[in-house]
């Protein structure tokens, strides 16, 4: 089975608020903003957090960029013309324009190629401009993940799961830094945080949030066991492990 790259945004606007929504309106503290900056929200998903951005910068230009088009059009359909959304890889990031400020959550570590990500957001960065980001750091979802990679080994789930390998890309502050240093950022700055996460709806949050890509490789009707036995195994109730990377740069 050929796995898909899309998610369903619907679902993922309605319960990532548990965790993503908030950790971004937690960054967005530490991002200063006059009102009249270019920005770019670089992995924008549903729209959510790339409407926070606009209403913080009334004189200035918004854009959005992510690849799953379900997200995309969701995003256009609740932003309208407040923002421009793009559907774009942003390892091959073009804009109209070069933005001042590049904001992203939750989005780097399902990129496999850090150096092209960091080179393509340098190259549509103005001289001085910021980037504030946060997603999955090492370590993240340790214990999930291993507890799903073992159920997808077992019967009936094994025979789709033939050569699987997750899309992650959990770095640490230490190799992150030299990357963005070596994509020609300045004043990095890397470090890690841990945030358990307790989901209010943990078969709909593991669901969209965090196995999506699991489930692009069973059928239908193979989906909602596979969910309940990887959360049979992770207990009651449901306690994530999730560690944070975040970063800080200028161009």
């Amino acid at each position: 089975m050929t796995a898909s790259r899309d998610w369903d945004a619907a679902t993922y606007d309605r319960v990532s608020g548990d965790a993503q929504f908030l950790w971004a309106l937690e960054q967005l503290e530490r991002l200063p903003l006059e009102g009249g900056e270019l920005v770019l929200d670089a992995g924008c998903g549903s729209g959510r957090v790339t409407a926070e951005l606009v209403k913080r910068v009334p004189r200035g230009r918004v854009y959005g960029v992510d690849q799953a088009p379900s997200m995309v059009a969701h995003a256009r359909g609740a932003l309208g013309d407040s923002a421009t959304i793009l559907e774009q890889e942003l390892t091959q990031l073009e804009l109209p324009e070069p933005v001042d400020v590049i904001f992203s959550n939750a989005t780097f570590h399902w990129i496999k190629d850090h150096e092209a990500l960091f080179a393509a957001l340098a190259r549509s960065l103005s001289p001085g401009g910021r980037l504030v980001a946060q997603c999955g750091g090492k370590g993240n979802i340790d214990r999930l993940r291993r507890l799903s990679d073992g159920v997808a080994q077992e019967e009936p789930f094994a025979r789709y799961f033939s050569g699987w390998v997750g899309p992650w890309n959990y770095a640490g502050p230490e190799e992150t830094t030299q990357r963005l240093e070596n994509a020609g950022f300045r004043d990095v700055e890397c470090w890690l945080q841990a945030k358990p996460v307790g989901p209010s709806d943990p078969h709909a949050f593991v669901k969209t949030v965090c196995l999506v890509r699991h489930l692009d490789y069973l059928p239908d009707d193979l989906r909602d066991p596979f969910i309940s036995r990887v959360l049979e195994r992770m207990g009651d109730p449901l306690v994530i492990e999730y560690v944070r990377l975040n970063m800080t740069a200028q161009r």
